[in-house]
């Protein structure tokens, strides 16, 4: 299990890791990648275009990685996005700039093309890597301890977030403009490389994961043409797959909220100089990184609908005060606490998202199923959230449009939580009991299913013991 979770949150680290450091050095890319000498608003725009597009790829590559490893395995396929994760962020590394900048010279019009294949790269394996990563652990976490195994992805996430930040923040400190613009922003780029090898290893050590080697032979969909593999995980799973949309929308909206545009939100409106702005989200993502498997550790407990809930609750009740304490002019502290109350909502979400989502789809199309649903949200809600965020505060000067966006989130949130079934110390669908413990396989043995039907609030027995 140490293995597994290991070697997944790898994947997860690199994948926020890479996004971390295009996005702090934006203004650097900016300048690197297009044309003029500058920054300007043009090639700001340009530059989180190109980010923008990754995004917009990522159903594509949801929609091949995801069914792909319903038919060779989780294993391989996650195999398979590592690498490519790995050279697409090495690569980027290594390209001209638009005119004189670095040491390959100019390449004109080409930078920008090349900058966008490594990125249209990044946002293909990124389709199959996270949903990838989901699965995999939940199909081999013991049923009582999926929360707080699963507490481990988004670990790796905040993680590699917060590394890349402090990297780029340490380049910027330490370098001049000159030296950063010709040399020194490849530099975090170029890590990708050691972190690519190091997490190829890990993943090529994995198992493949018990659920889906179990699997019957009459449920694979190796053994149906791609038709009849289509009907299966998206026909027969659209009300699964709906649920699926609103709850990850709700998280990303909040997640690209907070680590997307808060630090241009309190840099430009709220007049927070930028690096006090990008100390304080990176806090406060420190702060989930350290907690966020405690509390994924208290939906094994007490459920994980009651946990997002309270997020969904703390989305619609508290936005509001939280935005207006990031605008009321009263100092850092209490514009940390506005983005702190921001990231506990998040946590809400976080730590109960790789432990719920996969458990909405069978194991014979848990992959696929999953990879769809959870990249078309990703692509339409999440990755627009800043740039909607910013176009509405333009139109309408209302500086508590971030809040309204959260609470809209909320909402929807709330109403997939609602159709979300409970899945805290229950079997995945589709899969046999996975223990932990002796005592729990003898437990499995006796009453036929992982399940305490003697104990109020955990449901009903899924199966009878002859069943198993």
């Amino acid at each position: 299990m140490r293995r597994s979770i290991t070697g997944t949150a790898v994947g997860n680290f690199m994948e926020w890791y890479d996004f971390g450091v295009y996005a702090y050095l934006a203004t650097v890319i900016a300048t690197v990648f297009f044309p003029g000498n500058g920054s300007g608003a043009a090639n700001i725009v340009g530059t989180f275009g190109i980010l923008a597009a990754s995004f917009v790829v990522r159903p594509l590559g949801g929609a091949v990685l995801g069914p792909l490893g319903d038919r060779i395995g989780r294993k391989r396929v996650l195999t398979i996005t590592i690498t490519i994760m790995a050279v697409a962020t090495t690569t980027t590394g290594l390209l001209p700039g638009y005119s004189d900048h670095g040491f390959w010279g100019g390449v004109g019009v080409w930078a920008v093309i090349l900058l966008l294949v490594t990125r249209l790269l990044q946002g293909f394996s990124t389709g199959g890597e996270y949903v990838g990563a989901m699965t995999y652990v939940d199909e081999h976490a013991p049923d009582r301890k999926r929360g707080m195994l699963g507490g481990f992805l988004p670990t790796g996430t905040l993680t590699g977030y917060v590394v890349g930040a402090v990297l780029v923040t340490g380049l910027t400190a330490g370098l001049s403009d000159d030296a950063m613009q010709s040399w020194g922003w490849r530099i975090p780029f170029l890590i990708g490389a050691p972190m690519g090898l190091i997490a190829l290893y890990m993943r090529l050590r994995l198992e493949e994961t018990p659920a889906y080697q179990n699997l019957k032979t009459e449920d694979r969909v190796t053994e149906q043409g791609a038709a009849h593999q289509l009907r299966r995980t998206i026909i027969d799973q659209w009300p699964q797959m709906l649920v699926c949309m609103g709850l990850v929308l709700t998280f990303n909206v909040t997640n690209y909220m907070l680590s997307g545009y808060l630090p241009t939100y309190l840099s430009d409106i709220v007049d927070v100089p930028q690096t006090d702005a990008l100390i304080i989200v990176t806090v406060v993502l420190l702060i989930l990184a350290l907690v966020v498997v405690f509390v994924a550790r208290l939906s094994d407990r007490f459920g994980r609908k009651p946990i997002m809930w309270t997020g969904c609750g703390l989305l619609v009740v508290v936005s509001v005060p939280a935005v207006a304490l990031m605008g009321a002019d009263a100092g850092v502290f209490v514009v940390f606490l506005g983005v702190l109350l921001v990231g506990l909502m998040l946590l809400c979400l976080n730590s109960t998202e790789p432990s719920v989502l996969p458990a909405l789809f069978p194991t014979s199309v848990r992959y696929g199923a999953l990879a769809i649903a959870y990249n078309i949200s990703v692509s339409a809600f999440g990755g627009t959230t800043p740039l909607i965020a910013s176009g509405l505060i333009s139109l309408t000067g209302d500086t508590l449009i971030p809040a309204y966006i959260l609470i809209a989130a909320g909402v929807i949130g709330a109403v997939s939580v609602y159709f979300t079934p409970e899945s805290a110390n229950r079997r995945l669908p589709g899969a046999t009991p996975t223990v932990a413990t002796k005592k729990e396989a003898r437990y499995v043995a006796k009453v036929g299913t992982i399940e305490d039907p003697d104990s109020a609030g955990t449901g009903v027995t899924e199966t009878r013991p002859p069943e198993e």
